[in-house]
């Protein structure tokens, strides 16, 4: 399994974690950048790079950090086939990958701790996409895609 990872400035706290983390549960890591936090950077260039990375087939799935996950998920989501989610807990990170199939989640290297953001990844990357109902909720959101991103 290849993830692609990538932050701002404001996620990079969290990083060298998620990466470790990854890796020990055998996945083969992609690092998009950034690569200091001492250099304020635009979150949107980062969250495209795995979006697309994800939604080409480069990589499997994406973990994207910014200060709070909501703007890199937000800049994620605007490439179609991401289903970007930002995540601050294990019971989110389980049911977005059990209901959602979320392909990326978020982080918020100003809300979570690295302990949590190495729970939280553990807890999604192993969880499985349940399927059944929540298929016909995906179609719907790929459809909305289909008429919506030309």
């Amino acid at each position: 399994m290849k993830v692609g990872i990538g932050c701002d400035h404001g996620g990079y706290v969290l990083k060298a974690r998620v990466k470790k983390t990854l890796e020990e549960l055998g996945a083969e890591v992609v690092d998009f950048g950034t690569n200091s936090a001492d250099v304020s950077v635009d979150y949107p260039e980062y969250g495209l790079k795995v979006g697309k990375a994800v939604a080409s087939g480069e990589c499997d799935l994406g973990v994207v950090m910014c200060g709070t996950g909501i703007g890199i998920s937000i800049a994620a989501n605007k490439v179609k086939g991401v289903r970007a989610a930002v995540v601050t807990n294990i019971y989110m990170a389980k049911l977005t990958k059990n209901h959602n199939n979320a392909n990326v989640i978020a982080l918020g290297g100003r809300v979570i701790s690295e302990d949590e953001a190495e729970d939280i990844v553990r807890t999604w990357y192993t969880a499985e996409y349940e399927g059944g109902r929540h298929q016909r909720r995906l179609d719907i959101i790929s459809k909305i895609e289909d008429e919506n991103f030309k």
